[in-house]
């Protein structure tokens, strides 16, 4: 019996600065608790911090990991020290709670490792880089439908993050902050409170830093995933997009704290 997953392999930039391994390494563990906490009720997921400033996760449904991987990189706490992921998604022939995370080897592994070894070589890196093609046996793309056309998709996809990063880029500290907080509380008004703003005045930095679009982008590439699962799995008992509003809701009423609010509007250390 195959099952979706997806995987994320996170590496986190120039954490060799003296003075800063060690509270990166610290800081890794805590975002480990949080997915942890935020998959609780997902069904069994493998997460592994390792080699000081990687993390590997692998978890059921072809979105889980780019979802979580979009959360973290825009509530991270070290800007001057960003991650980046590489990211896959496809079926295995067993279920995740079977695998053993620090032997495990697979095609879909190697993806995700390669999509960030790729990163890792840019001047300017990328957050988000999905491999789907590399590695992958020939005979398995008569197995599902989008097997037949994952270098098109890998592109598209990649194209869409890429263009989704040069409208971060373009952010301002008070625009990135406000798009934050509107991907976690969702409301505007409640924005203006916490950062003692006017609403109009949010609106502006809302519109003025493309958060729609930035938003908007996150939110097509999940449908995309979505919609991939339920034609691979037509018969499925699972329907990934309440899977993922639930992941979504839960990530979101945990960084809603105020311990986690205020760890978005401090400084970078």
């Amino acid at each position: 019996m195959n099952v979706p997953i997806s995987i994320f392999i996170l590496d986190v930039s120039n954490s060799s600065t003296p003075n800063r391994g060690e509270e990166l390494t610290v800081y890794l563990d805590e975002v480990v608790d949080w997915i942890t906490y935020w998959t609780k009720d997902l069904g069994p997921i493998q997460i592994k911090h390792r080699a000081g400033d990687e993390i590997i996760f692998v978890g059921p449904g072809y979105s889980t990991a780019y979802t979580i991987a979009f959360f973290v990189s825009r509530v991270w706490k070290y800007k001057e020290h960003m991650p980046y992921f590489g990211l896959a998604f496809g079926d295995i022939d067993k279920e995740v709670k079977e695998l053993d995370i620090e032997k495990w080897i697979h095609p879909l592994v190697k993806q995700a490792r390669y999509a960030n070894d790729l990163i890792k070589q840019e001047k300017n890196r990328m957050l988000f880089k999905f491999e789907l093609d590399q590695f992958y046996p020939n005979e398995s793309k008569e197995s599902f439908p989008y097997h037949k056309f994952r270098n098109e998709f890998e592109t598209l996809i990649n194209a869409l993050l890429y263009l989704q990063l040069k409208l971060i880029q373009s952010q301002t500290d008070i625009q990135k902050m406000v798009c934050t907080l509107f991907l976690v509380l969702k409301q505007q008004k409640e924005i203006a409170k916490i950062l003692r703003k006017t609403a109009p005045t949010i609106s502006s930095h809302f519109k003025k830093g493309n958060s729609e679009e930035i938003l908007d982008t996150f939110s097509k590439i999940i449908s995309i995933l979505h919609s991939l699962q339920e034609k691979a799995y037509p018969d499925s008992a699972i329907h990934p997009q309440t899977t993922n509003e639930n992941l979504t809701t839960r990530i979101r009423t945990h960084l809603q704290e105020p311990i986690h609010i205020h760890s978005f509007l401090s400084p970078s250390l």
